[in-house]
């Protein structure tokens, strides 16, 4: 029997990655309806245009729905996959902006910029939770690939819905370890510990024998470029840093670049991209995944969606990296955290596999990351302005009053729109 999967945020220009990697799964993933919802009906058209042309083209047989209508998308939906953006670019363009003002980095996903993304994201994802839980099928999965993830899982599943998030750094490192040791990529599993937007490789393992200390000796090069950190650090810390990590360990360095006149944020080269992906998808002819849309950053992401979402319907028991409740799986954080790390999927969900403790670096910078996570969703359901500005200076990257609370009334204000516990009517 097929599903149903309803996609929030169908008009995004993500949408290709993961309409190829659910055609490329029909034997363990039959959809028999795909939903795309948007509340951009231009856009929508658009990238639902061309996902109808490649799953034709690749001979899907079964039915593309594009709508507005919450409801309907959500109507016996086997699973919610939301990969919305509240505010747009523009709002983005805040996140990364705004801070520097105050002498903070500016990040989508990290440190303040994350914080007011939190803040706009959380409410509307427990809402459509909340709908899943009473529109969709019965035991319906809500995967989550709205940033900042983990933060967004953590109220989730605090919440109590039937949740995973997901994220494709680790398949973006398992991918690229598994060209450079010449192995096919499903040989390689990740030991990837931490948090979303903060984490760790710290075994490579290739048919179970670890090969990270090959790749710290002949890969390192490779490995500094893409975390954009020193060599002499990647070797001290003695596991490889996901690329974020470069915002915690080279604070400084980064916004001073970040500071630097003429200096251009992600968000406007994003908005380029975008502008760019969307004049390609309205080309009729076209009806495959374009090159440019992995300089989107959304690489990989069609093969982590679509393999957790076809894994659980079919109960395979893979091992995917997701975040998911802690349960245990690092021996020295809280069952209830939600950490990202590999887990057996099947049926029933994600069951994290145990991995030794984290080692003192590590521990306190992801201890106090979590602290600011729980803060920042208490705050972003709340609309409590205390709430609010202990998580802004509970956040690694924040930590001063005197920077915090002229920073806090800013976000606030310039997000104003998107903030209705903050600023309720009448």
């Amino acid at each position: 029997m097929g599903v149903k999967v309803a996609v929030i945020g169908g008009g995004s220009t993500y949408t290709p990655e993961l309409v190829e990697g659910f055609v490329t799964r029909g034997d363990r993933l039959p959809v028999d309806q795909l939903v795309l919802l948007d509340i951009d009906r231009e856009r929508l058209d658009v990238v639902g245009a061309l996902a109808d042309r490649m799953m034709r083209k690749a001979g899907w047989g079964g039915e593309l729905v594009l709508t507005g209508d919450r409801d309907r998308a959500l109507e016996g939906a086997d699973f919610v996959i939301v990969q919305l953006r509240v505010g747009g670019q523009a709002a983005r363009y805040k996140d990364e902006t705004i801070p520097l003002r105050y002498g903070c980095i500016g990040q989508e996903t990290t440190g303040p910029g994350g914080f007011a993304k939190a803040l706009r994201t959380v409410p509307v994802v427990l809402e459509l939770a909340e709908e899943t839980a009473a529109r969709g099928a019965e035991g319906a999965w809500f995967v989550d690939f709205t940033n900042p993830t983990g933060l967004v899982t953590q109220a989730l599943l605090d919440d109590g819905h039937r949740a995973l998030g997901l994220c494709n750094v680790a398949i973006g490192f398992q991918r690229e370890f598994a060209r450079h040791l010449g192995v096919e990529p499903g040989r390689v599993q990740l030991e990837h510990v931490g948090l979303n937007h903060l984490t760790w490789e710290r075994k490579v393992l290739v048919d179970g024998e670890d090969r990270l200390p090959e790749l710290l000796d002949t890969a390192m090069d490779l490995i500094a470029a893409e975390t954009e950190l020193p060599r002499a650090l990647i070797q001290a810390v003695g596991a490889v840093p996901s690329y974020y990590l470069h915002y915690y360990y080279l604070t400084g360095r980064i916004l001073a670049q970040q500071q630097r006149e003429g200096a251009t944020t992600r968000a406007e080269e994003v908005m380029a991209i975008e502008a760019g992906l969307m004049d390609l998808y309205r080309d009729p002819s076209l009806d495959t995944k374009p090159k440019l849309l992995e300089e989107r950053g959304g690489a990989f992401y069609s093969d982590a969606a679509a393999a957790l979402v076809a894994s659980l319907h079919a109960g395979t028991g893979d091992v995917q990296v997701v975040n998911v409740r802690n349960d245990g799986a690092i021996p020295n954080l809280p069952d209830d955290a939600v950490v990202e790390v590999a887990a057996t999927v099947d049926h029933e969900g994600a069951h994290p596999l145990a991995v030794d403790p984290l080692a003192p670096d590590m521990l306190g910078l992801v201890e106090h990351a979590k602290a600011y996570e729980l803060l920042a969703a208490r705050a972003a359901t709340t609309g409590d302005r205390g709430h609010a500005l202990m998580a802004l200076m509970a956040n690694p990257l924040v930590g001063d009053y005197d920077q915090a609370q002229p920073m806090l009334e800013d976000l606030l204000e310039q997000n104003r729109g998107h903030l209705p516990r903050f600023f309720p009517q009448g």
